[in-house]
């Protein structure tokens, strides 16, 4: 057994666990991932609004798309506690475990409205199932017309990451933000998969809705380009392609060639062995797209993965170090995109297209130790904001994911102890899948997804920076 591998064991252990616990890190729940909704019922509060108009029922619409009879929820108020044989007051409890609870604050402008949230959340709760769900749904403090709205959004936000810190058993909490034009159905798209086990690993984030980000096109047969697709999270986003009925490009560098071809073979998709440091490695992605699907072949999904690591704290850090690291992770991407958006080119992005770009949390944050990783990451983040606002006329759509600790090989030259911690650093007090990466990855880059120039952390709201 590698260090790794005892590292882990006696964490796990009886006496390992206890340890733990007794550091602070609670034994981890094995999350529900997947396409299924939560087991138990789906409850739903509505923050009532302050002038007399009934609230909206975009929320309960939505709901109501997904197939869901949401129940109503249980209010903590002095009316509804009991008192125990000690005379302490106890809120009011569910029958039984609930699978989520959802808060319609749509109507929420005032800083006393916040009171209901906290009414409706502290039952909620304790009645959670394990790998349940918080979700409140508010307006964006962006676009709000008064100054206390924007507050009382943007208090939403607080209340949403700290109750996602005190959640348990996988539980997670999230906070989407509506464009003033969102319909119930681009609504429900957002709640199937904040309800749903593929967004296993999203939590404490706020999914910022845009206008004008969705189209009816259909996900199935679209040709995807995955770059670092030869393995860990890059092969995970091609196979979750694959699944749902996308040709995929597998793009790595010549000495993964075996492995690509293995990825590519899984998937029924097609290998390009390419250094994407090359000057010339947008036209020669659209020359392969051309060759394979033929002349009029465009690209609908590109899925910038491909990334290194050379960590040294600044003061070791040498220019070859630094280079590396910006070439591949950032400047790469920057100039296969120029490439493959020329309007007229072969093989190059369609009109209506998604791009997606792999940024980090330690790109958010900071780390110590990845300076230049940081960088490239951060600028992936500037990228993908700038990108966005520029392809609107296109129809072209430019979000970023960024991952915390995933288990991948690049991780695992991370030092073991490390490694350990970082694990029990996040929330849900384990480190991520591939897959949950490449779901957040496959939800931003449906066409049904009303996201734009955003960028999700899928970190388990890891606690990151120093």
């Amino acid at each position: 057994m590698n260090l790794d591998g005892i590292v882990s064991a006696a964490l796990n252990s009886s006496l390992g666990r206890t340890v733990a616990a007794k550091a602070g890190f609670p034994a981890a729940t094995e999350l529900r991932r997947g396409d299924a909704l939560p087991g138990g019922p789906i409850v739903l509060a509505t923050v009532e609004p302050t002038d007399s108009a009934h609230p909206d029922r975009l929320v309960a619409d939505a709901l109501g798309a997904l197939g869901v009879e949401a129940q109503p929820a249980i209010v903590d108020t002095p009316d509804t506690r009991t008192t125990d044989a000690g005379g302490r007051q106890r809120p009011p409890a569910y029958p039984g475990r609930i699978g989520a609870v959802v808060v319609d604050a749509t109507g929420a402008d005032r800083v006393g409205q916040l009171e209901q949230v906290r009414a409706v959340l502290r039952p909620a709760i304790k009645a959670l199932e394990p790998s349940g769900r918080v979700l409140i749904v508010a307006g964006d403090p962006a676009t709000a017309s008064e100054v206390e709205t924007a507050a009382v959004r943007q208090a939403l936000d607080g209340i949403m990451r700290s109750v996602g810190k005190e959640l348990r058993a996988g539980a997670t909490s999230n906070l989407v933000q509506l464009a003033d034009g969102t319909t119930a159905a681009e609504l429900a798209q957002v709640l199937r998969f904040g309800l749903s086990g593929r967004s296993a690993y999203v939590d404490g984030q706020p999914f910022v809705l845009a206008e004008g980000a969705h189209d009816q096109v259909t996900a199935e047969g679209r040709i995807v380009v995955v770059t670092g697709a030869a393995r860990g999270i890059g092969a995970a986003i091609a196979h979750r392609f694959a699944a749902d009925g996308a040709r995929v490009v597998g793009v790595d560098v010549p000495i993964a060639g075996q492995a690509l071809a293995q990825v590519a073979n899984e998937v029924h998709g097609t290998a390009l062995q390419l250094d994407i440091t090359v000057p010339d490695a947008g036209e020669r992605i659209a020359r392969h797209v051309v060759e394979r699907y033929g002349p009029d072949a465009r690209i609908d999904v590109i899925v910038h993965c491909a990334g290194i690591l050379r960590d040294k704290m600044l003061v070791n850090l040498d220019e070859q170090r630094w280079g590396a690291v910006l070439a591949v992770n950032l400047a790469a991407q920057l100039r296969i995109n120029e490439s493959l958006l020329e309007p007229d080119r072969p093989g190059g992005i369609a009109d209506g297209a998604r791009i997606v770009a792999i940024a980090s949390t330690s790109g958010w944050a900071g780390n110590k130790g990845q300076t230049n990783y940081a960088a490239s990451k951060a600028g992936v983040m500037g990228m993908v904001r700038a990108l966005a606002d520029r392809l609107t006329g296109r129809g072209i759509v430019v979000n970023g994911v960024a991952p915390g600790f995933i288990e991948t090989d690049m991780t695992a030259s991370i030092p073991v102890i490390d490694r350990e911690i970082f694990r029990r650093s996040s929330s849900l007090l384990q480190g991520g899948r591939p897959v949950d990466v490449a779901e957040a990855i496959v939800f931003l880059a449906d066409p049904a997804t009303p996201m734009n120039g955003q960028v999700l952390r899928v970190c388990g709201q890891l606690i990151v920076g120093r």
